[in-house]
Formats: C-alpha cells, sequence, structure tokens
C-alpha cells in the first residue's frame, strides 16, 4: 500500500470547499463557457467562407503540378477553373443546327461568374464544339476561381434547362463541375452532421445511464467545446494560418462531439463513485476531478501530439488537418476539466435522476478488501459483478489462452490488408450520390477525347517546344498536343495563319488531350510517362494538369504514410513511459494499438471491396485512419492502465490488473460505443473519403473496446504480472 496514492490522496473524508469559492468559481466557469459558445455558435454557418476544396492548394509548393500551377497564371492575366459544357442530342445534330449552339454559347458566357472574354472576343467560351459521331457538342467555360464556384455551376445548369429544347440534354461537368458538386455533398456538415451525432450520442447515453439530465450535460459540454474551437479554427482559417476543407471541417466536428463525450464519462464516472463515499456534492467533484484529471490530460495530450506529428506532412491537407484538430482536442479537455465539473457541481445526485447515487457510509476502501478478503488475486474481483466479473476470472485463470486467442482473431482480420486499395480514386468516385458532373462525365468520354477540357499542361523551353509536341503525339494515350497561343479561336479558314503561340521568360505552354478521363489510372500512367520521356528532351520541363494534380497528392500522401507512422508510434510511446512510469507497459500498449490498426485496416479493406464494391481508397485514408485509431486507441488503454497501477499499490498487479478492468469496464465500453457512433455519423455526409474514415475509426475503436482493451492488454499484463511496471519500484513490489 502506498501512502501517496491518489486514492489515499483523496481520503474519503475529503473537506466541501468553503462557500464563497462554491458560488464564485462555478459561476465564473460558466459565464465564460456561454460567452465562448455565443461567438463560436453563429460562426458555424461562415466556415464555408473560409474553406476550400481544390486539391490543388493540398500540394506543397515544391510538387511539380504545383510549380506548373504558377507558370499557368504567367500565361493567363486571370486564373480560371474550366467547366466542360456537354449537350448531348437524341438525334444526330446537323451542321446547319450550329448556329443554334453558337447563341448558347453566347448565354453561357453571360452567367454572372464566368471569365470576361479578352479585347475583340464577345465571349470567352470555347464552342461549339461538335462530336465525330454528331451527337453531341461540347463548350469550354472558363470560371473565374472564388467562392462563388458553385453558385455559377449551377447558373450554367439552369441556362441548360431554359434553353435546350427537347431531345437535347445538357451536362456542366470538368473540373468545375466536380468541384461544384463535391461542394455540394459537403453541404450537410454544419446541419445534418452534427444533429445525428448528437442524436446518437444521447441516445446510447441514455441507455446506458438510464438518466435524462446527464446526456444533456454530457452533450452541452460537447457543443460548448465545439462552439469555442471552430471559432479559433475560423480565425486561423481567416487570417491565412491554416487551409480549412470540407473534410478537415467534418472530422473536426466529429472529434470534438466524440471526445469530449469520452473525457466526461470517465469524469462522470469516478463522480458517482465519489457520490457514494461522500456526501458533500462538492467534496465529491473535488474528489472525482484529483482522480480524473492526469488520465484525461494524459489521454488528450497523447491525441493532440499525434495529430501533431500531422505537421510533418508534406501533403498541405494533412498538415492543415494536425493544428484544427488538436485546437478541438484542447478545447475538449478544457470543457471536461472545468465547465462539465461546474455544471455536475450545481446539479450533483440530480445529475443522474431518476437513478441518483445515494450516500453509502459503510462504502469499502481498497485496504479494506485486501484485510477482509483472501491471499488469491481474485480478490480484486470483489465487488465486481456481471460481465466483467466472468471476464476477470477468465483471465485469472487462463491469461494465455486468452490473450493468445485474442491475437489470432486481429491477426487473421489484419490479413485483409493484402486486399487494401489506397492509391486514389477517380474524382468522379468520390461523390457517393447521383451527381450531374459524373454522368457528364460518362456522356464526355462516349462523344468526345475523354480528356477533354482537363488537358496534360507542360512548360518548356521555345526552342523545345516542337520536339516536345511531337513527342506527346507519339505518346499512347495522348490524342493531340498544341502550343498555347491565347484565348484565341480557331479560324474555319484552313488557310489562316496559325496564331503565333505565347511566350514567357522564354517558356511556353504546350496542351495535350488525353484518350483516357483525366482522373483514370490510365491517365495517371501517361503522366507518368509523358514526365520520364519529356525529361530526355528538356530537362526543366515541368507537366501538370488535372491529372498530374491527382498524380502527386497520392504519391505525396504515400509518402507522408511511411514517415509519419514512426514518428507517431515514437511520441506515444515517450507519452505512455512517463505517465506509467515503466517501460515494457507502454510498449505491449503500442504493440496492441499497432495490431489492432492492422485489423480494422483490412477488415476494411475487404468491406470496402466485397460489400460496398468501393473503387478503391483515398491515399490519405490509411494515414489519418492511423492517426485516429493509435492515438484514440491508446486512449482506452491509458484509461486502463491508470487506473490498474492505482489499484496495484494497493493490493499488487494481478489483482488491481482485475479490479481496474472491472471498475473502468463499463466506463470505458461505453466510451467507446459512443465514439464509434459518433465517427460512424461521418457516413451521412456522401463523400467516399469520409464514409471510409467513418467505417475504418468506428470499427477500429470497437475492436479497440471490446477485444483489445477488455482482453488482450489485461491478460498480457496479468500474464507478465508485476514485471509489466519494469523498471519502476512497483515492479519489485510483493503481490
Amino acid at each position: 500500500m502506498s501512502a501517496n496514492s491518489p486514492a489515499r490522496k483523496a481520503g474519503r473524508g475529503s473537506p466541501a470547499p468553503r462557500r464563497w469559492l462554491r458560488i464564485l468559481l462555478p459561476s465564473v466557469l460558466l459565464i465564460v463557457w456561454f460567452a465562448a459558445a455565443g461567438f463560436g455558435g453563429p460562426t458555424f454557418g461562415k466556415l464555408s467562407s473560409v474553406s476550400s476544396n481544390d486539391q490543388a492548394s493540398f500540394l506543397p509548393a515544391t510538387a511539380e503540378s504545383t510549380e506548373t500551377i504558377e507558370w499557368q497564371k504567367k500565361f493567363s492575366d486571370s486564373g480560371s477553373i474550366p467547366a466542360v459544357v456537354v449537350v448531348v442530342s437524341d438525334t444526330a445534330i446537323e451542321r446547319s443546327e450550329l448556329g443554334s449552339f453558337v447563341e448558347l454559347a453566347g448565354d453561357l458566357g453571360a452567367v454572372d461568374g464566368v471569365q470576361s472574354p479578352d479585347d475583340g472576343q464577345k465571349t470567352a467560351v470555347a464552342g461549339p464544339i461538335p462530336s465525330a459521331d454528331g451527337f453531341a457538342v461540347e463548350f469550354i467555360v472558363p470560371l473565374a476561381e472564388g467562392n462563388g464556384l458553385r453558385s455559377t455551376v449551377a447558373s450554367l445548369r439552369t441556362v441548360l434547362a431554359e434553353n435546350l429544347d427537347s431531345g437535347l440534354t445538357g451536362y456542366v461537368t470538368g473540373p468545375a463541375g466536380l468541384t461544384a458538386d463535391l461542394v455540394n455533398a459537403f453541404g450537410g456538415i454544419d446541419g445534418i452532421l452534427l444533429l445525428v451525432a448528437a442524436g446518437a450520442v444521447f441516445l446510447i447515453l441514455l441507455l446506458v445511464y438510464r438518466s435524462v439530465v446527464l446526456p444533456i450535460l454530457v452533450l452541452l459540454t460537447a457543443v460548448f467545446a465545439l462552439c469555442a474551437a471552430i471559432l479559433l479554427v475560423y480565425a486561423f482559417a481567416a487570417w491565412g494560418w491554416i487551409s480549412l476543407s470540407g473534410q478537415s471541417q467534418g472530422i473536426l466536428s466529429i472529434l470534438v462531439i466524440g471526445a469530449a463525450t469520452d473525457y466526461s464519462l470517465l469524469l462522470v464516472a469516478r463522480y458517482k463513485e465519489a457520490l457514494t463515499d461522500v456526501q458533500s456534492r462538492w467534496a465529491a467533484i473535488l474528489r472525482a476531478w484529483r482522480n480524473a484529471w492526469e488520465p484525461i490530460v494524459a489521454s488528450g495530450a497523447t491525441v493532440i501530439i499525434a495529430l501533431l506529428c500531422l505537421l510533418f506532412s508534406d501533403l498541405n491537407s494533412n498538415k492543415s488537418l494536425g493544428p484544427i484538430a488538436a485546437i478541438g482536442i484542447v478545447f475538449s479537455l478544457l470543457a471536461v476539466l472545468s465547465f462539465l465539473p461546474a455544471l455536475l457541481a450545481l446539479f450533483g445526485r440530480t445529475a443522474y435522476w431518476p437513478i441518483r447515487p445515494k450516500f453509502d457510509p459503510a462504502a469499502s476502501t481498497p485496504a479494506d478488501e485486501v484485510r477482509s478478503g483472501d491471499d488469491s488475486v481474485l480478490r480484486g474481483l470483489d465487488g465486481i459483478t456481471g460481465v466483467w466479473k466472468r471476464i476477470g476470472t477468465l483471465i485469472a485463470r487462463k491469461p494465455r489462452v486468452t490473450w493468445l486467442v485474442a491475437l489470432v482473431l486481429l491477426v487473421a482480420g489484419g490479413l485483409g490488408t493484402l486486399q487494401l486499395q489506397a492509391n486514389g480514386v477517380p474524382q468522379t468516385d468520390l461523390v457517393l450520390t447521383a451527381s450531374d458532373s459524373v454522368d457528364g462525365q460518362a456522356a464526355l468520354a462516349k462523344h468526345f477525347d475523354a480528356g477533354s477540357g482537363s488537358p496534360v499542361v507542360v512548360v518548356t523551353k521555345e526552342d523545345s517546344a516542337d520536339a516536345v509536341v511531337s513527342a506527346l503525339e507519339s505518346t499512347e494515350g495522348i490524342s493531340s498536343a498544341s502550343v498555347y497561343a491565347g484565348n484565341v479561336r480557331p479560324s474555319a479558314d484552313p488557310t489562316a495563319p496559325t496564331p503565333s503561340p505565347l511566350v514567357r521568360d522564354g517558356r511556353v505552354l504546350v496542351n495535350a488531350v488525353l484518350d483516357y478521363e483525366a482522373d483514370s489510372d490510365r491517365a495517371e500512367s501517361v503522366v507518368r510517362e509523358v514526365r520520364s520521356t519529356l525529361a530526355a528532351i528538356d530537362p526543366t520541363v515541368l507537366v501538370g494538369g488535372v491529372t498530374a494534380i491527382a498524380l502527386d497528392t497520392n504519391d505525396t500522401a504515400q509518402a507522408d504514410l511511411v514517415k509519419i507512422i514512426p514518428i507517431v508510434l515514437l511520441v506515444i510511446l515517450i507519452i505512455l513511459m512517463l505517465l506509467l512510469r515503466a517501460i515494457v507497459a507502454p510498449l505491449v500498449l503500442i504493440a496492441s494499438v499497432v495490431v489492432s490498426y492492422a485489423t480494422a485496416l483490412g477488415v476494411s479493406a475487404l468491406v470496402f471491396n466485397h460489400v460496398f464494391g468501393f473503387s478503391g481508397a483515398d491515399a490519405s485514408v490509411p494515414l489519418f485512419g492511423f492517426v485516429f485509431l493509435v492515438a484514440l486507441g491508446v486512449d482506452y488503454n491509458i484509461f486502463l492502465m491508470t487506473r490498474v497501477r492505482e489499484e496495484s499499490l494497493w493490493i499488487g498487479t494481478r489483482s488491481g490488473i482485475l479490479r481496474g478492468l472491472g471498475k473502468t469496464g463499463s466506463v470505458i465500453t461505453s466510451a467507446g460505443i459512443v465514439l464509434a457512433a459518433t465517427f460512424a455519423a461521418l457516413a451521412v455526409i456522401p463523400i467516399l473519403f469520409l464514409v471510409q474514415i467513418a467505417f475504418i475509426v468506428a470499427f477500429g475503436v470497437l475492436v479497440d473496446t471490446i477485444i483489445v482493451r477488455s482482453l488482450l492488454v489485461p491478460a498480457v499484463s496479468y500474464d507478465i504480472g508485476k514485471a509489466i511496471w519494469w523498471p519502476s519500484k512497483l515492479s519489485k513490489a510483493a503481490e
């Protein structure tokens, strides 16, 4: 028994704080948090104004496609993103009918948000361009960059709907159309996502605690934490310090609600225990806070530092998510350790209504149980009932068999990682619901060169232009290539002189049209080949465009995975060593969450391929899944092992393991189910990346909660015995 143990420090006779402090401190805390929520709440609707879903902005400045974009700006006075308008006819379009489509080009060019034409031109729209089969025409509509892209695309679709005759079907696709539909799919993040997540959390807490008041207090804590976090994230994005996207916005909301609820459950459980031992609600909350703050802070710090490791990423979307999510966890910690205690202290036992915990002066301490129990390690299960007593008994009698069986199950699930296809997906597959732009891409591929409207962009020296064009035209997968001569219309007169190419700083821009869809695997293979071929002609050549952006994004994401995983593991290992004052236990915990991650990824790969029929996974999915699962998985092990260590100081390691498992079992299981349900709510947003992250994290959290924390870790620790605390003094203490 240790006189310095947390349980002894927070002895049963803990005095209540002075009256003035009981009034002043909760009042100040409540005022501060209500003010934060009052300012942060209205900011939810403003996040889209500082958010960008442009894939090019996620790349590092050193990426080849990023450098190409900078050169493209020199060839055009104003940046633009092309929309491809495709009009398909049920019957063949006669050449005499093209005049009506010329009028349509004027109507499209007059839409607010379409790039202004150059001097001497009526419209900046290129087209109508008839298809070879005669059943479709195409327009290239350059849209001005900015936050009005979605409304501009919607206006273009309105023009088509109002001006096309019967038998004609119009689509707005290309980079602008696909991006607009992606932004539309993110439209439910502010409302639907939060409603579903909060509803799931409330229902689970209602079933677990059978209290109406407590779920409201916990949800209020989570929502206030999110409001405060949103306020700071919005400011940072507005100042240009971070890059906010729809996916990081959704993850922030879910992470804050899930993490704040998890940390709240630990404090709530400690408060309920204290209320049975201490009559004063103020003394009880003080005692609960003293016992809970260390594992809560350690868990939160682990997640924060793991997320900040994303700053080592070269992909800007990953790099930005790190501080965004870390801000959310910081405010989750602050809310749980300040706002929630104030609420619990004010409500007291009423927080658990209608089943209020009663003060029991005969309640025993661990020391009492040691004196009254026998010498068996099963004394650690004294007072533990139900499923956790049965699990504890199983671990005590067959620890090695228990953890070996659990490990075999986890490894078997992990074998599915061999089928994981995380090398990116076509942009047409990103939105899971029906999309006009996706249908337009299909029509474009059917009637035109599939890469029309999204060319491969090559920047090369002026004296290498002819050789580059020749090499591009001879490359399989490229239908045509031409040197950019400015925004001029090709003349219908074949004898007219060819416009002179634009030259900027001794370089020219070459556009090459692909035979394949710009976001397909075959198109990416062509870009890889082109980069290799053209480098021999001009060592300074740059190859960019939509396909190159996707290719560079996938390559950078896969490189980040290899680099960041070791950093995250090392950082978490150090934190666990400092927290548990040991080396063996942290190594066991790290190994357990890695195996758990592999299982979640393997099972997810099988489900994605054979149940949902996804074409693949975003290249960032394995990294995000790793950071969230490892950091959050360690959370539950921290909750477990800090309680085990506390109990081990009183009744020995093996008894302490059983008692720690029994005391935290229902709390951690509830927290795991809540977090899994919260992340599963991401699936209501029809974006492939978010649906995949939702499944991986939700399934992985359940694996961590049900198998790893309930069976694997306690059984391995029990099998090792007191050596689990090596080299601390506890490893040398008598059982």
